[in-house]
Order: structure tokens, then C-alpha cells, then sequence
């Protein structure tokens, strides 16, 4: 997927950027063969292995996390389970938040897990779902209390309101950071394209090394917000829960 991020500072110190990105979108768990610069669970120009999802970073267990994760809190197992994330590219991989999507036998969204990582080596997952269990829709606003500690011009108080939009040509995600005085709204949206070598490559050529300029574009934010004055907060200690909603 190629698309866009847009970042939004709500309260007294305001900023907002927009940047280009570039997601893969996934079956979790086939084993189908992509375009020869891409594998799951090897080394390649471009790769989505388990371990970088579904635990803590670099020793995760991809969709068998899931599965226990979606046991453990009495949902329905999902028939399939796609992951939307930004992939290693050569070797190297940041991804602020990769979005799990769990799809009944007929193909309708029925639980999002939002795996966060912050630049502190720290990751939380929010389990999103309607109480109901019915199928998410793009009107369907589902909300969970912040526990992680992700910008440190930000506190750890507060919810976040997630809806998706999940098209099969398109995605649209919003994240809505909201505390007291203050807040982030945060957009991923992008056209879904199949993944081929032409694709990667054009890519990598369009916004080189990938995930890793992701990684300098926060730290370039976060020096503008210090220097308009947003106050700083240390990290705290990190949450003992790995999943929440």
C-alpha cells in the first residue's frame, strides 16, 4: 500500500505533518509465495517475519500470538488474519503501529489489534472490537485507555478513539489521541495495490530505506515540538499489561 500519514497536535503547542509511507498488507498465516524481493520469515530485499509482531520486538510469535491473545479474552477465531505493516527493507525495521485484522468466513472485519512500539524499545497492543462483536464499520468508533508511553512531549493519560475503514482497494485508519488540554489525531490511509518487485523497488526509489526514515521523521518532530516549548516528559516505567482494550 502506498499512502499517507498525517499527525495533528491538538492543544497549546500545535504542529502537524504529512508524509508518504508504504505498507504491505498480508494473509498472517498462508504460506503463498510474493514477488522474489519479498519473503515472510527470511531474509530478502524486503521481508514481514514473525518475530518483529506478536510480543515484544524481535522475539514476537506473529498470529500465534493472535490466536492466544483473541482466546484469552473470549473472541471468536477469526478465518483470516491480515497484518498491515511496514516491512523490514534490508534488514532494518521500525513500525510505530501495525494494524492486525481479523475477518469472519465471509470477510467482514470483526476485531483490529493495534500493535504500538514506541522508539524506547516499549510495545503495547489495543484490542479493538464492538461490544456486540458485529462487524466494524467506518462509522464505528471504538475506544481504549492509553497505557503505553509513546511521545515524550505527551502523557501517558488519556483514550484513544480508533475507527478503520477497510476497503479491498483502499484503507483508512484514524486514531484519535484525546487527554485533557490536548491530544494527537493520527491518519494512515493509502490505495491497495498487489505487491510485485516493480512495486518494492519503486518504492525503496521513492522514500529510501523505509521504515528507518520513518524512525528520523519522529525524531525530527519530536526536535521541532522542543524547540515551540512542548514540555518534555521522561519515560515512565512500562505498562505490565501487553494487551488492553
Amino acid at each position: 500500500m502506498t499512502g499517507h500519514s498525517w499527525h495533528g497536535r491538538k492543544g497549546a503547542v500545535e504542529n502537524a505533518f504529512r508524509y508518504g509511507v508504504d505498507y504491505v498488507l498480508i494473509d498472517a498465516e498462508s504460506a503463498a509465495d510474493g514477488p522474489s524481493l519479498f519473503a515472510r520469515n527470511a531474509r530478502a530485499f524486503a521481508a514481514v517475519q514473525d518475530r518483529d509482531h506478536g510480543g515484544p520486538p524481535g522475539r514476537g510469535s506473529g498470529p500465534a500470538w493472535l490466536r492466544e491473545v483473541l482466546a484469552d479474552h473470549d473472541l471468536p477465531a477469526p478465518a483470516r488474519i491480515r497484518l498491515l505493516t511496514q516491512p523490514r527493507l534490508l534488514g532494518f525495521v521500525f513500525n510505530p503501529v501495525s494494524f492486525w485484522l481479523c475477518e469472519d468466513d465471509r470477510g467482514d472485519l470483526r476485531c483490529v489489534v493495534a500493535e504500538v512500539t514506541n522508539t524506547f524499545g516499549d510495545r503495547h497492543a489495543y484490542l479493538c472490537h464492538r461490544d456486540d462483536h458485529a462487524p466494524i464499520t467506518r462509522e464505528d468508533e471504538l475506544t481504549a485507555r492509553k497505557l503505553m508511553h509513546v511521545s515524550p512531549f505527551q502523557p501517558v493519560e488519556g483514550r484513544y478513539r480508533f475507527r478503520f475503514d477497510i476497503q479491498p482497494d483502499r484503507i483508512g485508519i484514524r486514531i484519535d489521541y484525546d487527554r485533557e488540554g490536548g491530544g494527537v489525531i493520527a491518519t494512515l490511509t493509502g490505495r491497495l495495490a498487489p505487491l510485485t518487485n516493480r512495486g518494492l523497488l519503486a518504492a525503496f526509489l521513492r522514500r529510501p530505506f523505509g521504515s528507518l526514515r520513518v524512525l528520523a521523521l519522529i525524531h525530527w518532530q519530536a526536535l521541532k515540538l522542543w524547540r515551540k516549548g512542548a514540555g518534555y516528559r521522561r519515560r515512565p516505567a512500562a505498562p505490565s499489561q501487553t494487551v488492553s482494550r
